[in-house]
């Protein structure tokens, strides 16, 4: 599977993201993913299976150092202590010794950025997190963080798919060598039923849904983690990245709207803010 390197760490270009799969709904999902060569698992503290996923990884047999994992610390958890804490439980409930990449899933409006990743940075320090980084922020915020704190963030994850452009985003993120990790990715199911998508499906005999995946990892520094719970649409997911869409089928992805957001809470930022 292609990798991408940022920090010091090597991620897989393709996970399995675990959103709305609570409880022990996920520990088969992961099962399976594992055994059809999945070797990135993206889960997080809200999403209430970090248990189910440890179990899954510890049933597996894959050695720890083969995987990479991802988990995530809610935004009121974000005072230093308080973010200490979290992720203490998380790695208990994960049944680790580290995590791969931990990350703020979403800034809060109070929120002491420096403080925040000042202490994620010593998790990382101490061998907890191999590395760290943040989600949903927007490009003021990423900035202070790259630029003004200097913290060494590997990864920002946020929404992106072929209706929502984050071209000014991951420019900036390409010049600072780090990547993009595209969650809902698949537009929350609507690529599947797009027919743009689906005529690109049709001329390389794949799915809308595989197109939606295979024009992101052709991306240079972004990685995907589409949401997967039958064996049949993980192993979709994973034949997506053979395929090569030609200048043709990026120009009918192009022609589509790219100002749709789908991941919109109160409590999210500003996403249109410069300064």
């Amino acid at each position: 599977m292609d990798t991408i390197e940022t920090q010091g760490v090597t991620i897989p270009r393709l996970g399995l993201g675990t959103f709305r799969m609570p409880g022990v709904s996920a520990q088969p999902a992961v099962e399976t993913a594992l055994s059809l060569g999945y070797r990135h698992i993206d889960t997080a503290a809200m999403y209430e299976n970090e248990a189910a996923v440890g179990t899954a990884i510890a049933g597996s047999g894959i050695h720890r150092r083969e995987l990479f994992v991802t988990t995530k610390v809610w935004h009121d958890q974000l005072a230093p202590e308080a973010l200490q804490r979290a992720f203490a439980t998380s790695l208990e409930k994960l049944k680790m010794d580290y995590v791969d990449l931990f990350l703020v899933h979403w800034p809060s409006a109070d929120m002491d950025i420096a403080s925040t990743l000042t202490a994620m940075a010593r998790l990382r320090e101490h061998g907890y997190a191999r590395a760290i980084g943040v989600c949903n922020f927007n490009m003021p915020m990423i900035r202070r963080v790259v630029e003004d704190i200097q913290v060494p963030i590997a990864v920002h994850q946020i929404e992106y798919h072929p209706y929502l452009s984050q071209a000014p985003m991951l420019q900036y993120l390409r010049t600072k060598g780090i990547a993009l990790t595209a969650y809902a990715p698949l537009a929350q199911g609507r690529a599947a039923s797009d027919p743009i998508l689906q005529s690109i499906g049709l001329k390389h005999n794949v799915s809308g849904s595989q197109v939606a995946v295979a024009w992101l990892l052709g991306q240079e520094g972004v990685i995907a983690i589409p949401k997967a719970a039958r064996t049949e649409t993980q192993r979709a997911n994973l034949d997506a990245a053979s395929i090569r869409l030609d200048d043709e089928d990026l120009s009918l992805i192009a022609s589509l709207p790219k100002d749709q957001r789908f991941v919109n809470p109160p409590f999210a930022c500003d996403w249109n803010a410069t300064d």
